[in-house]
């Protein structure tokens, strides 16, 4: 009999806005040839194709959320950004409101559903397997919080699941040094989807 990996939370909590007066590090970003960006694309679909997994999941209905493909993308993006060499598995769970707040009650304590949870994967001494953890992202948060914030409700779902994978990943933003270092990364992950600073 197989035995399961425990998955506990880590770094369970909401994406924290900056506030506007705060700025953010510049990366500068390395122009290259058409033909290289093609082939490095190419290189790298094959190469995220053999050693990055993700399972998607929808316990809401599906009209008018991103498709499992870009959810593939998105992690994508957040490995490379974060330069994660090994291989990778993880499930991202697209939830409704009541489950998003069982979620966040039961893990930490507060009775309300947020945006995303991400719950590392703690495996025992011994087993080598890919597996880093699950992401529960709740639907109805996203799309009301891409509207309060007058952002593409389709940027917010990439910027959050960049943001639960490197929680998945270990990064945080407990401290204010944390937070920046993290949020700098975030920001360059998505420049590289082409999406705006999410904390400007």
């Amino acid at each position: 009999m197989k035995r399961r990996a425990r998955i506990t939370p880590a770094g369970a909590r909401p994406v924290r806005e900056r506030n506007p007066g705060q700025a953010v590090g510049a990366h500068p970003v390395r122009e290259r040839s058409p033909g290289k960006i093609a082939k490095g694309i190419r290189a790298q679909g094959a190469l995220l194709r053999e050693e990055t997994t993700v399972h998607v999941g929808y316990a809401v209905p599906r009209a008018g959320l991103p498709a499992a493909a870009s959810f593939r993308r998105w992690v994508a993006a957040a490995l490379r950004g974060a330069r994660r060499r090994k291989p990778a598995e993880l499930s991202i769970r697209i939830v409704g409101a009541d489950e998003g707040r069982a979620l966040n009650r039961d893990y930490r304590g507060k009775d309300y559903a947020t945006n995303v949870l991400s719950f590392a994967a703690e495996l025992p001494p011994g087993v080598a397997l890919p597996l880093i953890g699950d992401l529960a992202i709740c639907a109805p948060v996203v799309r009301r919080e891409a509207a309060e914030q007058g952002k593409p409700a389709r940027d917010h779902w990439a910027h959050l699941t960049v943001h639960g994978v490197l929680h998945l990943l270990g990064h945080d933003h407990l401290e204010a040094p944390q937070a920046e270092a993290m949020e700098t990364l975030e920001t360059r992950i998505l420049a590289s989807l082409g999406i705006a600073d999410p904390y400007t």
